[in-house]
């Protein structure tokens, strides 16, 4: 780490620490407060780092007991690279592995996202020896909400655009946390960016989001076109403050009702199927010759030859078998 602090810190060695703000917010943090900035230096001068390489990024995070966004200083996931690779002992990295897709409405917006990413870092141990580190994180788990004041759930801006690249991204930075603790401890501005303080902070003190699976999924047993209409009664107030998903349910509840009164009912009047085997049957279970010759009327709608003819010759055999008992 020796050589990296002495490489990074020439930034802060030949600039004014008013110069360095000036050209860092004009470049790598435009737009950011002067006092977010100050806290890149502060970090930056800490950790031995040079701050015109933006190892560090400033990440806007919801903060629940002021109410509002607040800028954070997290590390990015290419200064966990860099560490690595100059410690000598990172021997590669895997290309990331993704799940399955999966298609979902998430607080009003469609998205299409990996189920998970795996990635392995290789470290070599001072004994030669590669050991393997592999991280897999669920997208799930990951994604940044938009949060704040839009009050919703579904992914922020960043996430919907790359929801496989800032997923890779996490994969890969806890990934190197297992593999190379002793230099990336905290969690990226990758992991954090658009999340809450703390983890079991709601996005806003005021917002209640319901997830319509549940719901949705019930529709597929209503039954009966009454049923349909009491489903709808009892669950779409539950959607009202969530439009597109009250769309979804309305259009889902009346499209099963419409299925329901469209289905084919049975016809109690047409003739019933005669098969070789329904009609032995009808033979062997007759009790008297009237009840066999009732039965053997139905050999007639046979048409099979063969098949007929074997139903015949069991029909004549079982009447002689009656007359031969009543003699």
């Amino acid at each position: 780490m020796n050589a990296l602090a002495k490489t990074e810190t020439t930034a802060l060695s030949v600039m004014t620490e008013q110069d360095l703000m000036k050209v860092l917010q004009a470049s790598l943090y435009p737009g950011a407060a002067p006092e977010s900035i100050k806290m890149v230096l502060g970090y930056c001068r800490a950790a031995g780092l040079d701050p015109m390489q933006k190892p560090v990024h400033i990440v806007p995070m919801w903060d629940a007991k002021a109410g509002s966004m607040r800028d954070v200083v997290m590390p990015g996931v290419n200064l966990y690279r860099t560490q690595a690779m100059r410690s000598g002992e990172c021997a590669g990295v895997s290309e990331p592995e993704f799940g399955n897709d999966v298609t979902e409405t998430i607080g009003g917006a469609q998205i299409t996202y990996p189920a998970w990413c795996r990635v392995t870092i290789k470290r070599r141990l001072p004994t030669g020896e590669i050991v393997n580190f592999t991280a897999r994180e669920f997208w799930k788990e990951n994604y940044a909400i938009k949060g704040g004041k839009e009050k919703s759930i579904a992914p922020n801006a960043m996430w919907t655009k790359r929801p496989y690249g800032q997923l890779a991204k996490c994969a890969e930075a806890q990934a190197l946390r297992k593999a190379f603790p002793e230099i990336a401890s905290a969690s990226t501005a990758d992991e954090m960016e658009g999340k809450p303080m703390r983890a079991d902070e709601a996005p806003s003190p005021e917002f209640d989001y319901l997830d319509p699976a549940p719901i949705m999924a019930g529709v597929a047993n209503i039954k009966t076109d009454d049923e349909g209409a009491k489903y709808w009664k009892d669950n779409a107030p539950k959607l009202a403050k969530q439009p597109a998903d009250y769309a979804a349910l309305k259009d889902a509840v009346i499209a099963r009702r419409l299925a329901i009164k469209n289905e084919v009912k049975p016809d109690n009047n047409a003739p019933p199927v005669v098969t070789y085997a329904s009609v032995m049957d009808k033979l062997l279970a007759a009790k008297n010759r009237d009840a066999l010759d009732v039965a053997a009327d139905w050999i007639n709608a046979i048409e099979d030859g063969i098949q007929k003819s074997e139903l015949t010759a069991k029909y004549e055999e079982l009447q002689r078998t009656m007359e031969e008992s009543q003699s």
